[in-house]
Protein backbone atom coordinates (compact mmCIF):
# COMPACT_ATOMS: atom_id res chain seq x y z
CA UNK A 1 0.00 0.00 0.00
CA UNK A 2 1.70 3.34 -1.10
CA UNK A 3 -0.88 5.20 1.52
CA UNK A 4 0.83 5.45 5.04
CA UNK A 5 -2.69 4.67 7.82
CA UNK A 6 -2.08 6.04 11.25
CA UNK A 7 -4.62 5.49 13.80
CA UNK A 8 -5.77 8.56 15.47
CA UNK A 9 -6.97 8.26 19.04
CA UNK A 10 -7.34 4.69 18.79
CA UNK A 11 -9.56 4.77 15.65
CA UNK A 12 -9.29 1.89 12.80
CA UNK A 13 -7.79 3.47 9.84
CA UNK A 14 -10.03 3.66 6.84
CA UNK A 15 -8.98 1.93 3.68
CA UNK A 16 -9.91 3.33 -0.39
CA UNK A 17 -10.95 0.97 -2.62
CA UNK A 18 -7.78 1.44 -4.30
CA UNK A 19 -5.70 0.92 -0.95
CA UNK A 20 -8.03 -2.46 -0.85
CA UNK A 21 -7.72 -3.71 -4.09
CA UNK A 22 -3.76 -3.66 -4.02
CA UNK A 23 -4.02 -4.74 -0.13
CA UNK A 24 -5.73 -7.97 -1.37
CA UNK A 25 -3.64 -8.64 -5.09
CA UNK A 26 -7.26 -8.16 -7.25
CA UNK A 27 -8.83 -5.76 -9.50
CA UNK A 28 -10.28 -2.28 -8.21
CA UNK A 29 -13.14 -3.21 -10.98
CA UNK A 30 -13.46 -6.38 -8.49
CA UNK A 31 -13.86 -4.81 -5.66
CA UNK A 32 -16.57 -2.79 -7.13
CA UNK A 33 -18.08 -5.98 -8.61
CA UNK A 34 -17.97 -7.47 -4.88
CA UNK A 35 -20.07 -4.74 -3.71
CA UNK A 36 -22.53 -4.88 -6.26
CA UNK A 37 -23.31 -8.59 -5.88
CA UNK A 38 -22.78 -7.96 -1.79
CA UNK A 39 -19.65 -10.51 -1.57
CA UNK A 40 -17.01 -7.90 -0.06
CA UNK A 41 -15.77 -6.54 3.22
CA UNK A 42 -18.59 -3.97 4.54
CA UNK A 43 -17.81 -0.49 3.16
CA UNK A 44 -18.44 2.73 5.15
CA UNK A 45 -19.70 5.88 2.76
CA UNK A 46 -18.08 8.97 3.02
CA UNK A 47 -19.93 11.09 1.15
CA UNK A 48 -19.16 10.11 -2.49
CA UNK A 49 -16.21 8.32 -1.46
CA UNK A 50 -16.44 4.42 -0.13
CA UNK A 51 -13.89 3.26 2.92
CA UNK A 52 -13.02 0.12 4.54
CA UNK A 53 -12.28 -0.16 8.32
CA UNK A 54 -9.48 -2.59 8.60
CA UNK A 55 -11.09 -4.56 11.09
CA UNK A 56 -13.84 -5.16 8.76
CA UNK A 57 -11.60 -6.17 6.12
CA UNK A 58 -9.89 -8.61 8.46
CA UNK A 59 -12.99 -10.03 9.39
CA UNK A 60 -14.55 -10.58 6.19
CA UNK A 61 -11.04 -12.54 5.02
CA UNK A 62 -11.40 -14.64 7.80
CA UNK A 63 -14.96 -15.71 6.53
CA UNK A 64 -13.23 -16.38 3.23
CA UNK A 65 -10.36 -19.06 4.67
CA UNK A 66 -11.80 -22.22 3.30
CA UNK A 67 -12.43 -25.17 5.30
CA UNK A 68 -9.34 -27.90 5.28
CA UNK A 69 -9.75 -31.20 2.82
CA UNK A 70 -10.12 -33.11 6.77
CA UNK A 71 -12.46 -31.40 8.31
CA UNK A 72 -16.42 -31.04 7.33
CA UNK A 73 -18.33 -27.75 7.27
CA UNK A 74 -20.81 -27.26 10.14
Amino acid sequence: MTTQLRTVAGLDPLLSIEDLAEYLGVPIATIYDWRVDGKGPRGIRVGRHVKFTTGDVLAWIETQREVRPDQHRR
